[in-house]
């Protein structure tokens, strides 16, 4: 029997080459990682940065949002330092 954090290991492998290949089981696979991950929360610790990265791309390829794109501000939106300049010490 393999352990927990193998299995996780070896699918967010298996996730990485089907978003190369942008494979239709890539959704299920995403669900079984998900599912072992809320079953064994402590798991999480055993996945590494590229890991993480992986299955953070694959859950924006699936729901199809770009995660920078809208924590961003449109074109119209101030700076910090703008703001703050503007305010004078009042920003403080």
């Amino acid at each position: 029997m393999t352990s927990p954090g193998f299995e996780l290991k070896e699918k967010c492998a298996e996730l990485s080459n089907l978003l190369l290949a942008k494979h239709p089981r890539m959704p299920v696979l995403l669900r079984e990682i998900h599912t072992a991950l809320r079953q064994q929360p402590e798991n999480v610790t055993l996945l590494s940065e590229e890991d993480i990265s992986i299955i953070v791309n694959g859950l924006k390829v699936q729901t199809g949002v770009e995660f920078a794109k809208s924590a961003t501000a449109g074109p119209g939106a101030k700076s910090a330092v703008a703001k703050i300049k503007s305010l004078g010490a009042d920003a403080f």
